[in-house]
């Protein structure tokens, strides 16, 4: 007869419950050392338990384009508001529409609540535009003698190759005058040409030969003259300017130099819009250590901004700008100092701040539509902070309902599921704390509601093993290789009732928007959660449970009594009996 190897434990092996908790132990102790490191120790809270704005704008098409007010335009500027206000790191903002014609867009409190309303509200489309002439901030109430020297502002950023060629020595930009605007206007409107022109007896013209300026035609001298009489100071002359005007028109624009001062702008048709611009984001100078705005453009885009700087690149200041336009507001004028296509770097008297500004402008700023902002209205959280009460509240009955019912159950039992509930509380709470500063991550109410649902999912993985135990219980078996023997069968169970429910959560999150989303993301955390906590606390320490006396003995309070559960008998094995056999007979 062969020996029965050593070392063999009962069916379903004896798992290692020390290691198991060695890990979830070190990962508490990790995540929470991490939540307190960083600073963090709160979950962030979204518009409706914190408060914060609520702006709601309303679509208006450019003149002769009413058509272009429709769902697709609309989805479209919901799309590149919610970038650009999540581009400033505001966490669970929501921008969706209202109706046919208005978008509502929620910003919680926050650090950058103030920066993200004035971004929002600068709705309209992204342009860049040649300078024609640039004047100080104050209406002009006479033409005076061109003088050479520069504006009242400093050094204008400097448009360069994104392989970091270095901006020239500035030049000083003159000053525009009645003039000067008219003649740049002219020439904007009629290009020159690069070549000498016959004259009409057939003999080419000389060169340099200085030409009689045209006269202007009338809509030329109407924008002179509103390019004159604008009064940057006045902050509705500055939200007048260029209103109406198409972007195939010059026009005139507002805009702040880069030591703050206001200074007006006469520019040229638009070249390039924002949809052109595939990428923008700030960075640092590596040989300069100053900040610059990388720009990528689209393969249409890069041909256009070649074409134009090609053409800037020939020009004197300030005809070698271009302006950002944004909203009808100068947001940048660089200088162009040689031909860019794909990939251009704007540097100038930047700061962290202007440059990222500026960065994320260049990448959301593209609207399909041009929208005025009808209300801003500030959102307490007095509401939110009640309905929050009524939940937490329903949450602690819900709760203590689901002690009871384990405790009067299952007894003694009852200690893993609420030692196991309060492990997952604990994982649930942190993560949500990092997750807040990590990718964003705010709580509102329906992410509390999908928390203490979670609370129903993790019972279940408890009921389930529990019960399978008993299940070998009652068939004979003792404790310990009850538990052993049960775990692969409550596994297989757990495993496939959380991945129904994470795949529900899955779901709902991608098609849904806004609060859903927040439900959904609660409700697939914790599920993940469910699996970390029943495999590495609730399985390991119920392995050491059962080598104890009270649970292994099966007391009447331990809720594993053999006796209460109507346990068989032990099976055992009887040997075969065989009759003497007389010697004579064998």
């Amino acid at each position: 007869m062969a020996a029965p190897k050593k070392g063999r434990g009962p069916a379903g092996g004896q798992s290692r419950p020390g290691r198991a908790l060695a890990i979830i132990l070190i990962a508490m102790v990790a995540l929470t050392g991490g939540m307190f490191w960083s600073g963090h120790t709160t979950p962030r809270l979204g518009i409706d338990l914190a408060g914060g704005t609520s702006i709601t704008l309303k679509a208006k098409a450019e003149p002769g384009q009413e058509s272009a007010v429709n769902e697709t335009n609309m989805n479209t500027a919901v799309g590149i508001i919610e970038r650009r206000v999540n581009g400033l790191g505001v966490s669970e903002a929501e921008v969706q529409t209202q109706g046919a014609e208005n978008i509502i867009v929620n910003i919680p409190r926050g650090t950058n609540e103030k920066q993200a309303r004035e971004q929002v509200g600068t709705t309209a489309q992204l342009y860049f535009r040649p300078v024609l002439a640039v004047a100080p901030a104050a209406p002009q109430t006479a033409p005076s003698a061109t003088p050479s020297g520069k504006p009242s502002g400093s050094p204008k950023p400097t448009a360069s190759a994104s392989s970091g060629a270095t901006a020239g020595e500035k030049s000083p930009t003159p000053k525009a005058t009645a003039s000067t605007q008219g003649r740049a206007l002219t020439e904007a409107l009629k290009a020159p040409s690069p070549t000498p022109t016959a004259s009409s007896s057939g003999k080419p013209k000389a060169t340099g030969t200085p030409q009689a300026t045209p006269k202007p035609d009338p809509a030329t001298a109407a924008l002179e003259q509103k390019f004159t009489a604008l009064n940057c100071l006045d902050p509705k002359a500055r939200a007048a300017a260029g209103q109406g005007v198409k972007s195939s028109e010059p026009t005139v624009a507002c805009g702040k130099n880069a030591v703050g001062q206001w200074e007006k702008y006469l520019l040229g048709p638009a070249e390039v819009d924002g949809r052109d611009v595939d990428n923008a984001k700030a960075g640092l100078d590596q040989r300069t250590g100053q900040w610059i705005v990388d720009m990528e453009f689209t393969d249409a885009g890069s041909k256009k901004f070649q074409s134009i700087t090609s053409k800037l690149s020939q020009q004197t200041e300030p005809q070698n700008q271009f302006a950002i336009v944004l909203d009808g507001e100068v947001v940048s004028a660089p200088r162009v100092q040689t031909t860019l296509s794909a990939s251009a770097q704007i540097s100038g008297s930047f700061n962290q701040q202007s440059a990222q500004d500026l960065g994320n402008i260049l990448s959301y700023g593209a609207l399909p539509l041009a929208f005025q902002t009808q209300s801003v209205d500030t959102v307490t959280a007095a509401l939110g902070g009640d309905q929050l009460q009524a939940g937490l509240l329903a949450g602690a009955i819900g709760l203590a309902l689901v002690i009871i019912y384990l405790v009067a159950y299952y007894r003694g039992l009852s200690l893993i599921a609420i030692l196991s509930l309060g492990v997952s509380a604990l994982l649930t709470y942190v993560l949500m704390a990092l997750l807040g500063p990590a990718i964003g991550f705010a709580l509102n109410l329906p992410a509390v509601c999908g928390a203490i649902v979670a609370i129903g999912i993790t019972a279940d993985s408890f009921i389930v093993y529990f019960e399978r135990i008993r299940d070998e219980l009652r068939e004979g078996r003792t404790l310990r290789p009850a538990v052993e023997r049960a775990w692969p069968r409550a596994r297989r169970t757990i495993l496939v009732s959380d991945f129904v429910s994470f795949l529900a959560a899955a779901v709902l999150f991608i098609v849904t928007v806004g609060k859903v989303q927040g439900f959904a993301f609660t409700l697939g955390l914790t599920t993940l959660l469910d699996i970390v906590v029943v495999f590495l606390f609730t399985k390991p320490v119920m392995t050491l449970l059962a080598r104890t006396k009270f649970f292994g003995n099966g007391h009447k309070w331990s809720g594993l009594d053999p006796k209460r559960l109507g346990a068989k008998p032990p099976l055992r094995r009887t040997r075969r009996t065989h009759a003497p056999v007389d010697a004579k007979e064998a």
